[in-house]
């Protein structure tokens, strides 16, 4: 029996809202890293590859840091707020160096330390969800924590576009990224920072029921071994559900990846006509040539700007559709099978519609209905997996889940560019084309999901 005391709404703003500022850092990455690192020199093939680190650090990050968080608690920290704290203060550096590497090997080294920094922060903030609400409140819990990355995606997607109006260069010498770009990294680092240390300061967390059993069982299980043997068994236990969500999860992330990594080179080509121009092919011997280059890398910057722009409308809609849900878990309850199934789908269809894609308005559309998708991914998997398994391994458990996330993302790194150009077509929007696929694959794979606690919590039922 779930003995727990449901919270109000606020108390779930407050210890979710640290969330905006870890969405500012992931929607800065998501929107901007491909623009840097095609400023710098890669080609558009490449880029996939080099997002490579991103998804490794979380890999490696999460089930060790769930693990450790599961097995800590301090009288005045808590016990998964040391790690909230340590995750922003590193990612924020990061947010704030991250524009002004020199080179592209600079640019994904710290794109391996950012990713592992906001790991540090994200992972125990899933945990937390499931540490503080009864069973019953969970997918409300969800909900609200959607809600917030939602607001963080749409501003953070909104800055270099809004910069620029207010007169800020979107333009820079070669191999120097935009000022516009600088100051939103800036201006994420300081949010992150600060929307974490708001869910420090506000949320109480709970000890353990039986802190001498705690204490003496971490003694008796203390060291790196058993960390490691650990991590593994419960690895090899995962329960049936968990595995039927990790099918779900693999298709979702690999669509998500796809359009993290290549929708700046697509969109800025296929919707615009203004892919980043190759230095290489101008000759700099006229004056006429330079004024091309010049017009032609200021047609990519302001596309680039749009496209970012564009993006935080995936965010704004799932905060929408964030909000529609919160109203609707407040009061009754909701079937999470078949609302994510839905809503993966609408996504599918939108990453589907860029292929006839050929203005912003359009655009925006299609990332609406992506934004669905997304909406549904940060809230409904979690919700489901946290009825189906060990409420004391809850962090150790999430943990293992972000490798259903990883996976596919670094499997899309590798063989991104090989699959869209075999199966579909060379033309860089048929990744877009792939994303959609995956992510209508993942939504019918909700049809695998059977366990009816994790599908609608029973304890609701009988409320």
């Amino acid at each position: 029996m779930d003995k727990k005391p449901k919270l109000s709404f606020w108390n779930i703003w407050n210890m979710s809202f640290g969330f905006l500022g870890i969405q500012f850092g992931f929607a800065l990455q998501g929107g901007s890293m491909s623009r840097i690192f095609e400023t710098l020199g890669a080609a558009k093939d490449d880029i996939p590859m080099l997002w490579i680190f991103a998804p490794l650090a979380g890999l490696i990050v999460q089930p060790i840091i769930g693990y450790m968080s599961d097995r800590t608690w301090n009288t005045t920290w808590g016990r998964r707020k040391p790690y909230f704290f340590i995750g922003a203060v590193l990612a924020s550096i990061m947010l704030v160096f991250m524009p002004y590497s020199p080179v592209l090997w600079v640019a994904v080294g710290s794109l391996l330390l950012l990713d592992t920094s906001i790991n540090i922060s994200m992972e125990p903030f899933r945990a937390l969800v499931a540490d503080l609400l009864p069973d019953s409140q969970r997918s409300y819990g969800f909900v609200v924590q959607t809600l917030i990355i939602g607001i963080g995606t749409w501003i953070a997607s909104q800055l270099p576009k809004f910069l620029a109006s207010l007169g800020v260069s979107n333009v820079a010498a070669d191999n120097v990224i935009p000022d516009n770009v600088k100051l939103s990294f800036l201006i994420g680092g300081i949010i992150f920072f600060l929307a974490i240390l708001y869910t420090i300061l506000t949320t109480k967390e709970y000890p353990p029921e039986d802190i001498e059993e705690f204490e003496k069982e971490k003694e008796a299980t203390a060291g790196v071994v058993h960390g490691i043997k650990e991590i593994g068994i419960n690895l090899a236990a995962m329960p049936t559900t968990m595995k039927k969500l990790g099918v779900i999860q693999f298709f979702s992330w690999f669509a998500f990846f796809t359009m993290w990594s290549m929708s700046n080179p697509a969109l800025t080509e296929h919707v615009f006509g203004a892919a980043k121009p190759n230095k290489d092919s101008f000759d700099f011997g006229t004056n006429n040539s330079n004024s091309a280059y010049d017009a032609a890398n200021l047609a990519y910057n302001n596309a680039s700007d749009i496209i970012s722009s564009a993006m935080g409308m995936y965010g704004l809609s799932s905060m929408i559709f964030a909000l529609v849900l919160t109203v609707i878990a407040s009061r009754m309850t909701i079937n999470r099978k078949w609302t994510h199934l839905f809503s993966l789908v609408i996504g599918g269809v939108g990453f589907l519609m860029m292929l006839y894609t050929k203005d912003e308005t359009m655009l925006n559309i299609c990332f609406a209905c992506i934004g669905i998708a997304w909406g549904s991914i940060l809230s409904m998997p979690y919700a489901m997996l946290s009825s189906a398994i060990d409420a004391d391994k809850m962090g150790l458990f999430m943990g293992l889940f972000n490798m259903f996330i990883v996976i596919p993302q670094i499997l899309a790194a590798v063989g991104l560019t090989w699959i869209y150009t075999t199966f579909i077509g060379e033309a860089t929007i048929n990744a877009m084309v792939l994303a959609g696929i995956c992510l209508i694959i993942a939504g019918l794979s909700n049809l695998l999901i059977t366990n009816p606690h994790a599908i609608r919590y029973q304890g609701e039922l009988k409320e």
